[in-house]
């Protein structure tokens, strides 16, 4: 039995960036003795163990063959005869092909040294084009490794033209879009998942609204680049990827028809939801005619004070999207916060209002308050 050290922990070590997780292979080992020596399954359909100590997984080296439709339709032969070399060569791109072994000697089969050198995203062989989620992972990698000028093979852009075109693609769940996608935005150029999708047509079919907001086609540079802006920009200011998701996708939710649905059908977790809703909210407070009301009424819908997370958020997020309103906004919003979280006055409490009518008195009063405040800081009101 031998263990080697796979994929993005040896692309990353290589690369000196943090090594966020390891997985492993192991050659010439059944998946009896895995678990004879304490391992536990990880995955009903392929042999994948966790370690008894550490958790990370231990994957015995395998081979995979197209049988079917969709990124589901492998079958999977694991074994000890399948070598190292076998189980290199099944992955999808040279960077993620190499291994090291216990000494820490590189294995190198496919060039992704090199390709690392050059900067080369490059599939290894044409089973690349078999698993449509490879389309995803490769914009992923973009997104992460595009800093240091990586960029996707000429070669490998022609299959996933091919790919994007294909019937295979609509096998992708949208859970799995918005996995790949959700982790590109806690990469360093979130931006560049949706660019490499658009340039090879995947985009288009899989997130026609995104694709239509950055123009049909691919080649429409300029409007891209607008569209873009505010991520590029709020990704000097945040690494939080809530952050990030809710300024990429806010542009294309506001132009949809029924905005919920197309959150729900996107399969956007709570977080991303809960931040779009709000922006979408304060986006309609910019333009209200009385804005003190406006306001208040989107502070008690945010609930700073109990909800600091989700307003820290929303600052944020809004700075990037409306920079100047927001300069212009935010000491009467700060104030509103403030009215907000005051004691109700006693004036109020010692009234025979109850229910509704006090609320709506408390409200009033609150609306004054804070039109006062803004006379007096010569805002306008």
């Amino acid at each position: 039995m031998k263990v080697y050290l796979v994929g993005g922990a040896v692309r990353d070590q290589l690369l000196d960036l943090p090594v966020v997780e390891r997985d492993w292979v192991v050659v010439g080992a059944t998946p009896e003795e895995m678990l004879a020596a304490d391992f536990c399954r990880a995955d009903s359909d392929f042999p994948v163990f966790l370690h008894p100590e550490t958790g990370e997984e231990y994957a015995l080296a395998r081979t995979e063959v197209k049988t079917g439709a969709g990124y589901k339709g492998f079958q999977v032969e694991s074994g000890p005869e399948i070598s190292l070399e076998q189980d290199l060569l099944r992955r999808d791109l040279t960077i993620n092909a190499m291994a090291m072994d216990e000494m820490g000697n590189l294995i190198d089969i496919c060039g992704g040294r090199e390709d690392l050198d050059n900067g080369l995203l490059r599939h290894i062989t044409t089973a690349f084009t078999e698993d449509p989620v490879r389309l995803l992972r490769i914009a992923r990698f973009a997104a992460k490794l595009g800093r240091w000028g990586f960029r996707v093979a000429h070669e490998t852009h022609a299959l996933m033209k091919k790919m994007a075109a294909s019937a295979d693609l609509m096998s992708l769940k949208p859970e799995r879009i918005w996995r790949e996608m959700n982790r590109s935005f806690s990469e360093p150029q979130p931006w560049r998942f949706f660019e490499v999708l658009h340039s090879c047509g995947a985009l288009r079919r899989l997130l026609p609204d995104v694709a239509a907001e950055m123009g049909i086609g691919g080649h429409e540079k300029s409007n891209q680049a607008q569209v873009m802006a505010p991520l590029k920009q709020v990704v000097e200011e945040s690494d939080d990827p809530v952050v990030r998701c809710g300024v990429a996708l806010f542009a294309v939710v506001l132009m949809v028809s029924n905005q919920q649905e197309w959150m729900d059908k996107l399969r956007l977790d709570k977080a991303a939801r809960l931040l779009l809703s709000d922006l979408l909210d304060f986006n309609q407070q910019i333009d209200e005619t009385c804005q003190a009301a406006s306001l208040l009424r989107f502070v008690v819908k945010i609930k700073p004070q109990q909800q600091p997370k989700r307003f820290q958020r929303f600052l944020v997020a809004a700075n990037g999207l409306w920079p100047q309103a927001l300069s212009v906004l935010l000491p009467v919003l700060k104030m509103a916060v403030e009215i907000v979280e005051e004691k109700v006055p006693e004036s109020l409490m010692d009234s025979e209002l109850k229910g509704p009518a006090l609320g709506k008195a408390l409200f009033a009063w609150r609306v004054n308050r804070l039109q006062e405040l803004i006379r007096n800081m010569g805002a306008p009101n």
